[in-house]
């Protein structure tokens, strides 16, 4: 247990932040799944939509820090990739 009055403020402000960031990993969770779900429905204009939507929710995780800026490269250009492929 923290014995410091910093490393109390410490714990607090880490479970904040952690809830927080789980949220805004939902959301980008959220919006790449619209993705998906219209890639395997075979509809095109919905997943470029949906890609187009989900592509500023990546780089916004990425912005904040919740994201890598690779990963989310990597994703983006894997689901454009797919995409492209419909």
């Amino acid at each position: 247990m923290a014995n410091t009055p910093q490393a109390k403020k410490r714990i607090k402000r880490n479970t904040n932040r952690a809830e927080i960031n789980g949220a805004r990993m939902s959301r980008i969770r959220s919006f790449l799944k619209k993705v998906e779900t219209a890639i395997a429905g075979g509809d095109k204009t919905a997943a470029a939509d949906a890609l187009k939507a989900a592509q500023p929710e990546l780089m916004r995780g990425v912005a904040r820090g919740v994201l890598h800026k690779n990963t989310a490269s990597r994703k983006m250009s894997r689901l454009s990739k797919r995409v492209g492929a419909l």
